[in-house]
């Protein structure tokens, strides 16, 4: 079959909920992918951050099949013996009390939401059904029901209502806006450090710091999106760690795995996870050993092969070179470590056109909100894979 056969396929028997390049992958290594037709591509998408670690990480594969050969599942109605090491890791490694596992990112989001509103109303004292949580306009945290509701995207929410009550919209950035929204029955504020999704957007330096001030004040729990920030992605192990920000709840996913398999979790102190009793929340497979096994190795090899560093590294000589490229499609190159988007004028055309050329050079990558092409290669990549990029890349701003 080439790839055209597997395009007509998925045409007919998949659902049309996305998008895609017209590229069939089938075999990845490190940086790099390879199609049907055997044709190699630079992947600068890293499938939306979750292969950090590179595709087909070795240590991680090997705990994978490991683990498999072993024992995959047991629900959470027993207990397994690779849970409670990945709990013990993942603690230790982030300084958080207690982590609960999920399995997606959206996942994950939803288990802090429902903290939040337990916290507010058993121990902050907010009245039954009353509870607020404040988000920013621009947010991305996942497509389900309750998430949808309060995303500013009207696509997302086009004949899916009725929506989940209880969020407030601020602008993102906007500190000030943030605490003027704060009402007593508001019980958390849910921001990502950047907003991938949303464009690659990063607020002004000391915004997240203020933001953490006026939770304080205010006795609000301040939750921080990573699953697509966290994990290394902007040269730090969280994004608000670049303000000296720590937040009362942190989501992580995506590279919690690897890519090998999906895992999340939602981090906080005993203060905030000791409102969950057995029952009030869970999954099947959250936690389970085989999830587990991946996601230590994962967190292993992130820390030991210095990959957090690396992406501060070749992130600030990636996004140096970019903005030197004298295109006149260019608005703005933006981004922190590995984590980069470049805005086009709104007459260049839409940056769909410009990841489809990029495509056939040789590069992957992936618009956002019609005019960002965002970059986000493995956390792996070095500074001569980075030099091949950039020649496709200034070639395909350069043209017409």
């Amino acid at each position: 079959m080439n790839a055209q056969d597997y395009i007509a396929l998925e045409a007919k028997f998949g659902a049309k909920n996305y998008k895609p390049l017209d590229v069939v992958l089938e075999r990845g290594e490190g940086i790099w992918v390879w199609d049907v037709e055997g044709r190699r591509y630079l992947d600068f998408l890293s499938a939306y951050s979750a292969v950090n670690q590179g595709h087909a990480h070795p240590v991680i594969l090997k705990a994978m099949i490991d683990q498999a050969s072993r024992l995959p599942l047991t629900s959470r109605a027993f207990r397994n013996n690779q849970y409670p090491l990945m709990a013990q890791e993942l603690c230790e490694l982030t300084g958080y009390d207690k982590m609960l596992p999920m399995n997606s990112g959206a996942e994950a989001v939803e288990t802090a939401i429902k903290a939040a509103r337990k916290w507010g109303y058993k121990v902050k004292g907010v009245a039954e059904g009353a509870a607020e949580i404040i988000v920013c306009d621009g947010n991305f945290s996942g497509r389900t029901t309750t998430i949808i509701s309060f995303s500013p995207e009207p696509q997302y929410k086009d004949g899916f209502g009725p929506f989940t009550p209880g969020f407030v919209t601020v602008p993102f950035g906007d500190a000030e806006a943030f605490g003027a929204a704060i009402t007593p029955n508001t019980v958390a504020f849910l921001v990502e450090p950047i907003q991938g999704e949303g464009g690659v957007i990063v607020p002004e330096l000391g915004y997240l710091k203020r933001v953490r001030e006026l939770c304080d004040q205010h006795n609000v729990l301040l939750i921080a999106d990573e699953v697509q920030s966290g994990l290394g992605r902007t040269g730090k192990l969280f994004a608000a760690q670049h303000e000296g920000v720590r937040a009362d709840i942190v989501t992580i996913g995506k590279a919690l795995s690897g890519g090998f398999y999906p895992v999340s979790a939602m981090l906080a102190d005993e203060a905030v996870m000791g409102v969950f009793k057995p029952g009030d929340h869970g999954s099947t497979f959250g936690g389970n050993p085989l999830a587990a096994a991946v996601a230590r190795a994962a967190l292993k090899v992130l820390v030991e092969e210095n990959m957090i560093e690396n992406a501060q590294e070749q992130g600030e000589y990636l996004m140096g070179r970019l903005r030197r490229i004298e295109s006149p499609h260019v608005k703005e190159v933006r981004g922190r470590g590995l984590l980069i988007g470049v805005e086009l004028h709104a007459e260049a055309g839409g940056a769909r056109r410009f990841c489809e050329a990029l495509k056939e050079e040789g590069l992957l990558c992936k618009e956002t909100h019609d005019n960002v092409i965002r970059f986000a290669p493995p956390l792996t990549i070095q500074k001569p894979d980075i030099d091949w990029a950039l020649e496709r890349v200034e070639k395909v701003l350069m043209m017409p």
